[in-house]
């Protein structure tokens, strides 16, 4: 009878960890609090066996054929990535997660009109780079905001993620022609395998063979960090290794073990969670609000400055129109080294994190997406 007991308890308290295990890469803007945790063990990175140096010589040039025009617009910088393709390094997160657990009609209507509405607002503030996924609920929206932004396809990169219980191969290849009949487009910028999860090989070899087609013209690992046993496989195994990764990362939370293993093999870091899930502790830090003092800019702007400096990728989320607009107004001042030393000493190191999951135990709570 107690195990029976322990047995239920521990399957609520995995339901409960779930409700937060969509997060990969927004907060509402930055300025709002009241964040959930989401804390469990994790693959401890130093366990890796990968090499101390690597050498990626499998990494093709880009074959897409569709017609790009990325450029950098508003001062954002352009990333090349291993294969040539260029990303600007600063762009918005789509999700909402307080809209995303309504899965009525009217729930999901006001979601996409709602990240419709976002994208509009970032596109039309010179943002050319959008993330989404499936996982959010909101591609529709997207797909929709970019047409009604008025700004050319071609200019735009935009990103999505696959769902762990759209993994293996064939049922992953089919679940790519969804994801952009949903956004109304020809093809993708990038797509992630969202959590390490599932049929991950059979989904990574489906998304090789999409980007042999032209359907994606970067294609990455998201959360893999986590999960160490899943990002040697997809490394030891893969005919085409990720070009980019994407991680928690913020000032409380640099992840500076992961950022050097992604440079052994190649791999840009994009961040989501760049603002720290919006946490108060963060935004309101004494040394970040004396360097934001300093150059007449929020503490938000200074993070993100933060993530350019660093050579990372950040993808902030946001739904206030003002908010979308400050953010990406970072281009017009600098930190000193001083500052960015001064940032880099906020490091935590793990216990910094707010989203950490042990994949081994909570793999089985991806089968389905709720929609």
């Amino acid at each position: 009878m107690k195990k029976r007991v322990s047995g239920i308890i521990s399957l609520v308290l995995a339901l409960v960890l779930l409700v937060s295990l969509s997060a990969c890469g927004n907060q509402n803007s930055g300025q709002t609090s009241g964040a959930e945790t989401v804390s469990a063990e994790t693959a401890a990175l130093e366990e890796t066996d990968a090499p101390e140096t690597e050498t990626v010589s499998n990494v093709p040039e880009d074959v897409s054929s569709a017609v790009s025009n990325i450029s950098s617009v508003g001062g954002v910088p352009l990333i090349t990535l291993s294969n040539g393709v260029q990303v600007p390094q600063l762009g918005l997160g789509t999700q909402i997660q307080s809209l995303e657990r309504d899965s009525s009609e009217s729930g999901r209507k006001l979601l996409n009109d709602t990240s419709h509405d976002a994208v509009v607002a970032a596109l039309q503030a010179g943002y050319r780079h959008l993330d989404t996924a499936h996982g959010y609920f909101n591609e529709t929206g997207v797909g929709q905001g970019i047409i009604d932004s008025g700004i050319p396809r071609e200019e735009i990169w935009v990103t999505s993620k696959l769902w762990p219980s759209e993994f293996g191969e064939g049922v992953t290849a089919k679940a790519i022609d969804d994801m952009l009949e949903r956004l109304q487009l020809d093809y993708l910028d990038c797509i992630y395998l969202h959590h390490p999860a599932g049929d991950y090989m059979g989904a990574w070899h489906d998304l090789e063979e999409a980007y042999k087609a032209g359907k994606v013209r970067a294609i990455g690992i998201s959360n893999f960090d986590n999960y160490m046993d899943a990002f040697n496989q997809i490394m030891e195994e893969a005919e085409i290794r990720p070009q980019i990764t994407q991680i928690e990362c913020h000032p409380f939370a640099q992840r500076q073990e992961t950022r050097v293993l992604a440079a052994q093999y190649g791999m840009q870091v994009e961040c989501w969670y760049p603002i720290g899930h919006a946490d108060p502790n963060l935004l309101q830090n004494e040394t970040l609000t004396a360097i934001a003092e300093a150059h007449g800019k929020s503490v938000v702007q200074v993070i993100l400055r933060w993530h350019m400096q660093e050579g990372l990728c950040a993808v902030p989320g946001s739904t206030n129109s003002d908010h979308i607009r400050e953010n990406i107004e970072i281009f017009d001042f600098e930190l000193s080294d001083e500052e960015m030393e001064q940032i880099r000493a906020l490091d935590k190191g793990e216990e910094g994190r707010y989203f950490n999951i042990n994949y081994e135990q909570m793999g089985g709570f991806f089968t389905s997406l709720n929609e």
